[in-house]
């Protein structure tokens, strides 16, 4: 082999190693400057979750002194020596200013509960300690409202790494909902309300999960309203019923999405709706003990 050839063979080589050098550079590059901008955004995200937050806290302290003024100007105004449908018309209108400030108090709460990052305080526990808990819980609450509770837990143990009262309140979200549907549906015969609990695999996957159920015989939700529900701001209740904020369903879906679970849905119109809750099953040796 030649000098020349050597030489030739000496500069490919030479370029191609300053190509490749190259190339891992940019490759380096561009990784930093991803890191960097989910950095940016993830700070921005924070000061935003601050700033509406501040915010929020800074509009609750004026609706509670509207309401408590509201309630002081009712109790004038009947004190006062008016005609009856005077008493009665001043009173309407206070009663409208008192409801109203209340809704904003309570929208101002679900904003809060939506806006902050859930903060889990995850321990191994049985799922079906859970849902045997929340039906004790609820029992008086659907009692009241006519509707029959029952539970159908798995007979063996579910045990997932769960902050226990968070996953509550995602399914109590879910009951309330199913018991409030039920109670306005006049076509409702059977107002049934099921937690069950269930030990399922992934159907893409194959993974094992423990399962909540919680199934009502209420009036089903439309096909057209379904893919919307976990959406921010979204509801289908009327102006003024407590819990029709918008964001009971979509703070349920955030907290089960914090514990890596999901939520689905399958719903029948006139037949009832079965929202599902899946966690991850943790291993045999991670078992809790069944109470």
């Amino acid at each position: 082999m030649n000098t020349a050839v050597v030489m030739l063979i000496a500069l490919v080589a030479l370029v191609a190693g300053f190509a490749a050098g190259a190339t891992l550079l940019r490759v380096r590059i561009a990784r930093r400057l991803l890191l960097e901008r989910r950095d940016a955004q993830a700070e921005r995200a924070g000061d935003l979750r601050a700033l509406t937050s501040g915010l929020a806290h800074e509009i609750k302290n004026p609706l509670s002194t509207i309401g408590l003024n509201a309630q002081l100007l009712d109790e004038a105004i009947r004190d006062q020596p008016l005609e009856e449908h005077e008493h009665e018309r001043l009173t309407r209108r206070v009663d409208v200013l008192r409801r109203e400030a209340e809704r904003l108090r309570d929208i101002l709460e679900d904003f809060l509960k939506f806006a902050d990052e859930p903060v889990l305080d995850r321990l191994p526990t049985d799922l079906n300690t859970i849902a045997d808990e929340l039906v004790d819980f609820f029992l008086p609450s659907a009692n009241h409202q006519g509707v029959r509770l029952r539970a159908e837990l798995c007979e063996q143990a579910l045990p997932v790494s769960v902050d226990a009262s968070k996953l509550k309140q995602a399914a109590l979200n879910l009951l309330l909902n199913a018991a409030q549907a039920m109670e306005q549906d006049e076509r409702s015969a059977s107002r049934e309300l099921i937690i069950r609990t269930a030990a399922e695999a992934d159907r893409e996957t194959g993974e094992p999960f423990a399962a909540l159920h919680v199934i009502d015989t209420g009036p089903g939700i439309p096909s057209d309203v379904l893919p919307r529900i976990f959406e921010p701001y979204f509801t289908t209740k009327p102006k003024g019923v407590a819990g029709g904020t918008g964001l009971g369903l979509a703070i349920t879906r955030r907290l089960i999405e914090a514990h890596n679970g999901r939520i689905d849905v399958v719903s029948e119109t006139g037949r009832g709706t079965d929202f599902t809750i899946s966690i991850p099953l943790l291993a045999d040796t991670d078992t809790p003990p069944r109470r």
